[in-house]
């Protein structure tokens, strides 16, 4: 089986580094946990930190987060669905909503289990995923400070998702205005504006960062080390924390090319090569691991000799260049990911999940060989 691992001591020093600069800047800040999948070791990991606040866009993975920690305080970052309104105010402290409805809702179960629900109100500032539309805004907040049992703990926005729209000092500014325009007429605090994420961490370096911002949501950058803002890797963190390794289940000396009529693959694509690769020979390693648990765009070797060149369901195939390292059946090829890629394969029952104690693994080292500890 392959496996994905994630390391202990690279985790921690992410996590410290980015909670000193929050801390520098006055600003708290929540793990977004939704990469995790609900793996309940590696839920324990991230509690271990320190993190007052965990977010997931799943209600069953918050549910898990409060049977490890019930004192943690979680949050649910996407418009709830309306038939989980129940168990979004069971298990999540905090939840970001755009819809009246939803929060009419929410407030009638809050009364119901007796609790207070505290939500952040979404603003539409160009993405154009979730978000109440500016000049709604006001109205929205005027009929929600009416309902019993719902608290408004903060307004929020999300950029780059969907569209890549780019944070940046004139938007943030917005959102600040906004929060000022709303505690001055209806005379209420609002205590976080949650406008940052990954992608807005390198504004801070910057010193584009309104001072209002004064919460954020952070995955990507914690665990891939990626200053998303210019699709690349901060020096001083790790981009390693998690490894994919998948073994060799065959290899051999195979044509570059197919012979044969090409028609469409299980894709849904239709190939093309190029003539020059016509005769030439390939050292071919099919590894455990396929389109069901991973898209091969989002991984590739760490051994840059070798390359991707075709996937199925079940099985990739890595053309190893000159196998200088004597790769053999059995051995494992060491995989890194990109964050959807991370979050596919946790996604996957069929990739087993580490915990990487300071193991290392060599070229030919055989599957067996791992000490690694399994925490599915």
């Amino acid at each position: 089986m392959a496996f994905i691992t994630l390391n202990q001591h690279k985790l921690r020093e992410n996590f410290n580094h980015l909670n000193d600069l929050f801390s520098s800047y006055n600003i708290e800040w929540s793990i977004v946990a939704k990469v995790f999948c609900g793996n309940k070791k590696y839920l324990n990991e991230l509690i271990q930190l320190g993190i007052r606040q965990i977010c997931d866009s799943r209600i069953d993975n918050l549910e898990t987060i409060k049977s490890i920690k019930p004192d943690i305080e979680t949050v649910f970052i996407k418009p709830p669905a309306k038939r989980n309104v129940a168990r979004i105010v069971k298990f999540a402290d905090i939840s970001f909503n755009t819809e009246y409805e939803t929060i009419k809702m929410l407030s009638v179960e809050a009364v119901k289990q007796d609790k207070i629900h505290k939500i952040v109100i979404m603003l539409e500032l160009g993405e154009l995923r979730e978000g109440v539309m500016r000049e709604q805004f006001v109205d929205f907040y005027a009929k929600v400070f009416r309902l019993p049992n719902i608290k408004v703990v903060g307004i929020g926005t999300n950029l780059t998702c969907m569209y890549g729209v780019l944070p940046n000092h004139d938007k943030l500014i917005q959102l600040c205005l906004y929060k000022q325009l709303i505690e001055a007429k209806f005379n209420k605090v609002i205590p976080y504006i949650s406008g940052g994420a990954s992608v807005t961490v390198p504004l801070i370096y910057k010193d584009l960062l309104p001072a209002g911002i004064n919460h954020f949501r952070i995955g990507e950058t914690l665990f891939l080390g990626t200053d998303v803002y210019h699709s690349r890797s901060f020096e001083h963190m790790h981009n390693d924390v998690f490894k994919l390794y998948a073994e060799i289940i065959e290899l051999n000396e195979k044509p570059a090319i197919p012979s044969g009529e090409l028609g469409q693959n299980l894709a849904g694509q239709t190939m093309s090569f190029q003539d020059t690769l016509q005769g030439t020979l390939s050292c071919r390693a099919i590894v455990d691991i396929g389109l069901l648990d991973v898209e091969d765009g989002h991984i590739r070797p760490v051994n840059r000799d070798m390359q991707i060149v075709g996937a199925s369901s079940d099985m990739i195939v890595v053309d190893l260049g000159p196998n200088i390292t004597g790769l053999k059946v059995g051995s494992l090829i060491e995989f890194e990911m990109d964050y959807m890629g991370l979050l596919r394969i946790m996604n996957s029952a069929y990739v087993d999940k580490r915990i990487d104690e300071g193991t290392f693994f060599y070229p030919g080292e055989a599957f067996e060989a791992s000490t690694l500890l399994s925490v599915n």
